[in-house]
Formats: C-alpha cells, sequence, structure tokens
C-alpha cells in the first residue's frame, strides 16, 4: 500500500504537469491541448484561482483581450494582491501595443510591490524605449538604491545619464561608468568606453568655463589602456578601428 504522504506527493506533481503542459500549450498555440489540461483542473479544483488565472491566459492566447481583462478583474476583486495577475494586465496590454496602458499598469503595481526588481527594470526599459530618458533614470535609481552592487544597473544608470547629457549628467554618468568598472573588476568594455566617451563630452561641454568642472584626464587615459589591452587579446584584428575612435575623442 503506497503511504499517504507519497500519495499526496504524486497527486501533487500530476496537477502540476497538468499546468505546465497547459502554459506550454498555449506557448505553442496548441489551444486545444491547453483547453483540456484546464478543463481537467477545473474538474478538481473548481474554485480554485490559480486556474482561474489559466482561463484567463487561455483567453490572451485566442486574442480575447476584453474577456481576458474581465476575467482578471474578477480575480483581483477576490485577491487585489495577486502579484502575477497584475503582471498578467501589463503583459496584455504590452502585447496589445497599448504601451501606456503597461506604464500604467506597471506604476500602479509598483505602488503595491516596490520591492520587485523585476517590475522596475521593466518599466525603465519601456520609458527607454520611449526615450523617456529621465523617468528611466529614476527607475535605475530605485534599482541601484535597492541592489547597490548589480553592476547591470549602475551601467544602465550611465547609459541613461549620458544620453541625457548636460555638465553635470555627464559627470554623474562618468562616476557610474566607473563604479561599473569596480564592480566589474575591471573588466566591462562598455564601461569602460563609457568613462573615455564621458571626459571628451565633459571637455567639450566645459570648454570656457572653470577649471574646477574640467576633467583630470588620468582615468581616461586608463580606461584607454585598459581598452587597447582588452582588444589586443581578444579582437586584435579590430584593434585599429578601436585606436581610430579613441584619436577621434582626442585621446
Amino acid at each position: 500500500m503506497i503511504p499517504r504522504k507519497d500519495l499526496l506527493l504524486a497527486l501533487k506533481v500530476k496537477w502540476t504537469l497538468y499546468e505546465q503542459v497547459a502554459i506550454a500549450a498555449m506557448d505553442c498555440q496548441c489551444l486545444n491541448v491547453a483547453k483540456d489540461c484546464i478543463k481537467a483542473l477545473l474538474k478538481k479544483f473548481p474554485e480554485s484561482k490559480r486556474v482561474g488565472r489559466l482561463e484567463g491566459m487561455l483567453l490572451e492566447a485566442k486574442g480575447s483581450w476584453a474577456e481576458a481583462e474581465k476575467a482578471y478583474s474578477s480575480l483581483l476583486e477576490d485577491n487585489p494582491l495577486d502579484q502575477v495577475i497584475h503582471k498578467r494586465k501589463v503583459a496584455m496590454a504590452k502585447a496589445q501595443g497599448n504601451i501606456s496602458g503597461a506604464i500604467e499598469s506597471l506604476n500602479k503595481y509598483l505602488e503595491i510591490f516596490m520591492a520587485d526588481h523585476d517590475a522596475w527594470r521593466e518599466l525603465a526599459e519601456i520609458y527607454v524605449s520611449l526615450q523617456m530618458y529621465k523617468q528611466a533614470a529614476f527607475c535605475y535609481e530605485e534599482l541601484i538604491l535597492s541592489q547597490p552592487t548589480a553592476p547591470l544597473y549602475h551601467l544602465a544608470y550611465a547609459d541613461v545619464l549620458y544620453t541625457l547629457g548636460g555638465l553635470e549628467n555627464l559627470q554623474t554618468s562618468k562616476k557610474y561608468y566607473a563604479s561599473t568598472i569596480d564592480l566589474t573588476g575591471g573588466k566591462n568594455t562598455r564601461a569602460l568606453l563609457g568613462v573615455c566617451l564621458c571626459t571628451s563630452a565633459i571637455g567639450q561641454v566645459s570648454k570656457g568655463k572653470n577649471k574646477e568642472d574640467k576633467e583630470s584626464p588620468e582615468l581616461q587615459s586608463l580606461a584607454a589602456k585598459a581598452l587597447e589591452k582588452e582588444y589586443r587579446q581578444k579582437a586584435d584584428d579590430k584593434l585599429g578601428l578601436l585606436t581610430s575612435a579613441l584619436r577621434s575623442l582626442k585621446i
């Protein structure tokens, strides 16, 4: 006789497999397979909110956006803190090309779940795609505050500030490129090039201004040498292009 504990575990695995197959089938547009799996799950768990989410996802896969929205809204009435449903609404808005709706949904979501790093990053990337760089910068600031040792966020924030331009933004951008280099042990090519670009741009912007605004060439020189060393080791045939680019930046 199978022990009750083992039997329960086997049943749990069985129903989890049904759920996974349903999701995979929707990804492959095998909607009949997904429908059969969800039907089996509904028969076993007729009041399950988890199965309700699958029904909403099936409606999405069919392109029945209004019905999916209605289903998700109903589920949120029962549980306003259902993170998965909030994220499905964002995904649904993006799938329909409703970027403003996705931004609105993400902002509402982040008012409740402020510690969700993936949501902040998603929002930042949407803002960048719309060239809303100040809003993107705010998102990356939140990410850096919550994960100060993640070089990816330092690099993305530096990119946004460099794109915004202006002396203050360029100086801050250079600092974050430098922190990216520090966090990656000097092995981030993009950050090394960013330091060179920022220093060159600061030199152009601060022409004729106070000496205090001008940058020391030391960090720029070190970054250029590190870039040349890396290209010599990994892409020697492109070294000439790098040298030419650095020369155009007056490095």
